[in-house]
């Protein structure tokens, strides 16, 4: 009976001592979990933030020619300059038309940035055959709408411009060559035509057969 007491402090000193030693190594556990816990909720934010998709602002292109390899010619990217007589307002355009009874050709272009209307504008309407047949025949009057920052039209040209888009061209087409007749009806509508100003006459005279 004796034997009892003496081994119960015996008994409490040592489970005392185990539970001291044991201690530390639980809190070190409990460490690691936490910070193993820290670094699992970082990495899932971090993978979530790399599998979702960013809304990224698109950055303005300019339509610059593209570069060619050797041996291929590039496509002529140069702004045609067209001979004088074209007038760049369609209200004056349409009080000219009514002054001479001459039906108007208004013509819509991209002339830095548009294959055909660079085409249209060297192959037909900077001809002088073109500028000979439409001298007392027609009111020549055209609308440019470049993109290169070089060749932009002042403010007050840019507001004629669209004013007659917003007339006669809404569709927004380009090249568009539009036939009016002098009391401002429309007569006619038409992109890019090959051939050269002996093929756009042609069309000319069907639109209008008095031309």
């Amino acid at each position: 009976m004796a034997f009892v007491p003496s081994f119960g402090p015996v008994r409490a000193l040592a489970l005392g001592l185990a539970l001291v030693s044991i201690a530390p190594a639980y809190a070190q556990k409990t460490t690691v979990k936490t910070k193993n816990s820290k670094v699992k909720t970082k990495t899932s934010a971090a993978t979530s933030a790399a599998s979702e998709p960013k809304e990224v602002a698109a950055a303005a292109v300019p339509m610059e020619p593209i570069p060619q390899s050797p041996g291929v010619s590039a496509p002529q990217v140069v702004k045609p300059e067209l001979p004088a007589g074209w007038l760049a307002d369609l209200g004056a355009a349409q009080a000219q038309a009514k002054a001479t009874n001459r039906p108007i050709l208004a013509v819509f272009s991209g002339s830095d940035w548009c294959k055909p209307c660079i085409m249209y504008e060297q192959e037909v309407f900077a001809k002088p055959e073109f500028t000979a047949y439409a001298q007392d025949k027609l009111v020549l009057a055209h609308f440019d709408f470049p993109r290169l920052k070089k060749n932009q039209p002042t403010a007050a040209q840019l507001k004629l411009n669209e004013a007659a888009a917003a007339q006669l061209n809404k569709e927004g087409d380009f090249p568009l060559a539009v036939v009016i007749a002098p009391d401002g009806k429309v007569l006619a509508k038409t992109g890019y035509i090959a051939g050269g100003p002996a093929a756009f006459e042609a069309y000319l005279k069907k639109v209008v057969p008095t031309l």
